[in-house]
């Protein structure tokens, strides 16, 4: 199992408790997926733009505008080479 196939397995075991009876506990699991999902983006962002791929053809993936998606990565670590 790779890096990454370990973030998506423990994003899942998170949203799995989503669902807990207890909403503080919930709460604090979709707080937790949440991180765990915008670094996982950022991650798919960096390795998008490492292989050449335009912000027009990131943001058409997200489902927002190449305007959008530059202004949210451009001053990440990785968003611009």
């Amino acid at each position: 199992m790779g890096v990454h196939d370990e973030e998506v397995a423990a994003l899942a075991a998170l949203v799995s408790r989503a669902g807990d009876d207890d909403p503080l506990q919930a709460l604090a699991a979709l707080a937790a997926a949440r991180r765990e999902l915008e670094t996982l983006e950022m991650l798919a962002v960096r390795r998008a733009r490492v292989r050449s791929a335009s912000w027009a053809a990131i943001a058409q993936a997200m489902g927002v505008t190449r305007q959008a998606a530059h202004q949210r990565f451009r001053l990440s670590r990785w968003g611009d080479r």
